[in-house]
């Protein structure tokens, strides 16, 4: 079989550029310890209500300035409803369902998670400015979808 001179050079071209990116993925994941976000954790979404964190759903000082917002997103709602933060705090959003598949978008950030139930899903966020910010389902999850909102506000 005849392969052209610079459909070769291509070829080597190409498995070049897959050994680089296979060696920087290896080395982000293994050497650095970066990982995507995960949503590893469990909890039996028939006992979201009586299982830690969601036993006590709100929001929880753990550090200087650092916050756990614990949620449960189900039925048309967030629990719990509105929340007041202070300005610059760094907040670890913890939220599950334990109904069916919700979205947690807020809205204006980078903060969005799929919702499953059965999962604990978490991201961290720091609220530089004040205001408020509304968190909204993005994931059709029934026929009150549209009403499943609540807020966030950021203040001094």
């Amino acid at each position: 079989m005849h392969i052209h001179k610079l459909e070769k050079y291509w070829l080597v071209f190409g498995i070049i550029l897959l050994a680089v990116f296979l060696t920087v993925l290896g080395v982000s994941a293994f050497a650095a310890g970066n990982q995507p976000a995960s949503d590893a954790d469990l909890v039996d979404p028939a006992k979201v209500h009586q299982t830690a964190p969601f036993d006590n759903p709100g929001l929880h000082k753990i550090g200087d300035n650092e916050y756990e917002l614990v949620m449960v997103a189900q039925a048309f709602t967030f629990t719990p409803g509105n929340v007041e933060i202070p300005k610059g705090a760094k907040v670890t959003f913890l939220v599950t369902s334990p109904d069916v598949v919700h979205g947690f978008q807020l809205v204006g950030t980078p903060v969005n998670m799929m919702v499953v139930p059965g999962h604990i899903n978490s991201l961290t966020y720091t609220f530089k400015e004040t205001g408020e910010f509304l968190i909204l389902c993005n994931e059709y999850c029934g026929t009150g979808h549209h009403m499943m909102a609540t807020k966030i506000k950021v203040v001094e």
